[in-house]
C-alpha cells in the first residue's frame, strides 16, 4: 500500500488480523496484501493504478454475499464474486464495526476446523 488510505486501511485490516490465530501476511504476485490462515486467503487488498481509492475484498459465503450486496455498501469481486467473494465499495467508504465482523466470518470459512474451534470457544468466554 503506497497511499496514506491505503495504508490506514492495512493498519485497520492488520489490527482486527492480530485477534485472530495464525494469520500471515503476504504480498501476491499482483502486489495485493492477502491475509491468509494455513495458506488459504480470505483479504485481499490492492491499490490500482487508475483508481483513487484502495481495495478491500474479503472471502464469503454466496448468501452472505446476496445479502451484502442487497443492503449496499459492497459489491461483486471482479474475477472471484463468483466464488462468494465481495469488495467494499469504497466510494461509500467501509463501516468499519461491520467489517470487523464481516472479516472474523472471513477467517472462519478459511480455517480449519481446530482453529475454528479455537476461535469460537475463546468467544464464548
Amino acid at each position: 500500500m503506497q497511499t496514506e488510505r491505503g495504508q490506514a486501511m492495512l493498519e485497520r485490516v492488520q489490527t482486527i488480523c492480530s485477534e485472530l490465530p495464525e494469520v500471515d501476511q503476504i504480498v501476491d504476485g499482483f502486489g495485493h496484501d492477502v491475509m491468509k490462515v494455513r495458506g488459504k486467503t480470505f483479504i485481499m487488498m490492492g491499490e490500482g493504478h487508475n483508481s483513487e481509492h484502495p481495495s478491500l475484498s474479503v472471502k464469503a459465503t454466496k448468501e452472505q454475499q446476496f445479502l451484502l450486496l442487497e443492503q449496499g455498501g459492497y459489491v461483486k469481486t471482479p474475477y472471484i464474486g463468483h466464488h462468494g467473494w465481495v469488495s467494499v465499495d469504497m466510494a461509500v467508504g467501509p463501516n468499519w464495526d461491520e467489517l470487523t465482523d464481516i472479516i472474523q466470518e472471513a477467517y472462519l470459512l478459511a480455517a480449519p476446523k481446530r482453529l475454528v474451534k479455537q476461535v469460537l470457544e475463546s468467544v464464548a468466554k
